[in-house]
């Protein structure tokens, strides 16, 4: 005697929901709320306080002043990072020639190219809170580090320029 195997199909009932709509729904809400992290956090970035920098005061009294200190011994220096990246440096000595004290000083550096148009203007505060004022005669030396200057650049020193101070 032959034996027939059937296989019955178990389909619910019209009311019950099926599993695999169910899991589909799960893994869009999942997968959605992880791009929408992922697209909110990478906007974000430009206006994290490390990006935005408050701009010394240079009102016409600092502007007067601007004139009486010094930037000099300005030189390039390019070095390997840790991560074998390039590193630009920028080293310099500025001097106070005026008769009041510096808490901070912030420079303006511009990079131009062959044209002289400008392609990377950055600008830095030297000192810092917690440093000992610049006292007028005094002079200290800085270094400022690029990490990246665009290839544009026709590798001529940048203008440096005060471009704020807090006394």
């Amino acid at each position: 005697m032959s034996e027939i195997l059937q296989v019955e199909k178990h389909e619910p009932p019209p009311g019950e929901p099926r599993g695999f709509p169910l899991i589909f729904l799960i893994v869009t809400i999942v997968v959605g709320g992880a791009l929408a992290y992922y697209f909110w956090s990478r906007g974000e970035k430009p206006r994290t306080i490390a990006r935005i920098q408050a701009h010394l005061p240079f009102d016409p009294a600092e502007r007067e002043y601007a004139a009486k200190i010094r930037v000099g011994n300005v030189a390039l220096s390019r070095s390997e990072n840790f991560l074998h990246q390039e590193v630009t440096a920028l080293s310099g000595e500025i001097v106070n020639n005026g008769e009041r004290s510096l808490r901070e000083v912030e420079l303006t550096i511009t990079f131009a190219d062959e044209l002289h148009q400008v392609v990377l203007r950055d600008s830095r505060v030297l000192f810092g809170a917690g440093a000992v004022p610049l006292s007028p005669g005094g002079r200290r030396e800085f270094e400022i580090s690029f990490e990246h200057i665009p290839s544009a650049w026709n590798r001529e020193p940048p203008a440096v320029s005060v471009s704020g101070l807090q006394f």
